[in-house]
């Protein structure tokens, strides 16, 4: 390991700062809503950008761009990008109307009394197969108003269940776009980092829906909650995730689910030829931003590792987590911190996958150990930020209903996310402390 420079290491703390100081701004200050996410996070890491070529003194511009070029050149970063824009045209296709299905579906299959603990299991249905956290509370969280209107369930505890599912879901759909950035981050197979979070995340979400099931089944005052559904909307879903689990390649997966979900959405009615393909456009565009995120870390990255800033970063990590316990720990951590300075797991995960690998040689830990370790804490702190997109999202649908919801009251019921850490913290001291 070459002499480490932390001061190389400034790109990111300007970051750090701008992102975090502004959204601190925005959210608290001036009362703006969603004010983190009217931070420009391009922006932010296009500056952060310049902070490292200026920082990189005695070379040229046309050597600078070269460094850039081949951090993002990678063939990593490229096959993420590529999935990313396939989950986002999946995600386009099949729409608002099936993950609508799978909840009412559930519901009219279950006791009313048991419907705020299947809310939980609904919104880790629908994240596994959505790929996304924030999409799956935008669509569930209305029929949780409904359910807790009908059965005199507590609100904040109807919307925790939305939200903890939700996080089941980003953490361990082979289609969340932080599972892409952490398997592409180490270099590893999506089933491989599956087989390390089940352990981890099934006993969480088994334990949480104990745990909501005892505290709701007590204040069940009547009534239910029906709607309409279609199963066969439920079929790309199911494909992509048996393609998934059964280990069949990434874009394949997409592939498929893409072309049976276009066909069942025309078949059906339920779209248009013309109104399918704006839908694939508006799934595509809404990755660009995550793309653009990607493609500036990499550039940064290969900056501040060329001027020693990782190794520098890497020297202190080792002088402060001994063993591959303490490793798995750190890499847990710095996720976790990236994670409440940016409030968005897969940029988080991202930001600190290049860290990560180089810590992995070190402690002699495997890449698809890394991957798991990295999106089960980015998930996990997300799940917790009251200013995270999840908790926003939640408080604003319900405020736009009328009601009043704190993201305090929601987080006082957020059992998973807790039980997460919990669990993982238990599997990473029964790791072997020796390399």
């Amino acid at each position: 390991m070459k002499k480490g420079n932390p001061k190389a290491l400034l790109p990111i703390i300007v970051f750090l700062v701008l992102y975090l100081g502004l959204g601190i701004l925005f959210e608290y200050v001036m009362k703006v809503p969603m004010g983190f996410y009217n931070v420009p996070i391009v922006v932010m890491f296009m500056i952060a950008l310049l902070v490292a070529c200026m920082q990189a003194k005695g070379k040229t511009f046309e050597q600078k761009l070269e460094i850039m070029a081949k951090g993002v050149g990678n063939p990593d970063i490229l096959t993420m990008i590529l999935i990313f824009l396939c989950a986002g045209i999946f995600v386009g296709v099949v729409g608002r109307s099936s993950a609508e299905s799978v909840a009412y579906f559930v519901l009219s299959l279950i006791p009313a009394q048991f419907s705020a603990a299947i809310l939980f299991v609904i919104s880790c249905i629908v994240s596994i197969s959505m790929g996304t956290s924030v999409g799956t509370i935008t669509l569930i969280m209305p029929i949780a108003l409904a359910v807790s209107n009908a059965s005199g369930f507590a609100l904040p505890l109807c919307a925790a269940s939305v939200v903890g599912g939700s996080m089941f879901g980003d953490n361990l759909s082979f289609i969340s776009d932080c599972s892409i950035a952490a398997c592409n981050g180490q270099g590893v197979k999506m089933k491989d980092k599956f087989r390390h979070n089940i352990p981890k995340a099934v006993p969480a979400a088994i334990l949480t829906f104990i745990i909501v099931l005892v505290s709701s089944i007590r204040t069940y005052q009547g009534g239910s909650v029906s709607g309409d559904y279609n199963l066969i909307q439920i079929v790309p879903y199911l494909l992509v995730l048996i393609g998934g689990v059964a280990g069949v390649n990434v874009f394949i997966v997409l592939m498929i689910g893409i072309v049976s979900g276009s066909l069942i959405m025309l078949l059906t009615g339920t779209t248009t030829f013309m109104n399918l393909m704006v839908s694939m456009g508006v799934g595509a565009a809404n990755m660009f931003e995550t793309i653009m995120v990607a493609v500036l870390v990499s550039a940064v990255c290969a900056m501040i590792r060329e001027e020693g800033g990782f190794d520098a970063l890497l020297s202190w990590i080792k002088s402060a987590f001994k063993g591959r316990r303490g490793g798995l720990l750190g890499m847990g951590l710095l996720v976790g911190t990236m994670d409440i300075a940016t409030a968005n797991n897969t940029v988080a995960i991202v930001m600190a996958s290049p860290i990560a690998r180089a810590m992995r040689e070190e402690y002699g830990i495997s890449g698809e150990k890394v991957a798991s370790i990295m999106d089960t804490f980015a998930c996990i702190f997300q799940g917790m930020l009251p200013y995270g997109a999840q908790m926003l999202v939640a408080i604003s649908v319900a405020t736009t209903s009328g009601v009043a919801l704190s993201a305090f009251d929601v987080i006082s019921h957020l059992y998973y996310p807790f039980c997460l850490l919990g669990v993982s913290l238990i599997t990473i001291a029964l790791e072997p402390n020796h390399q």
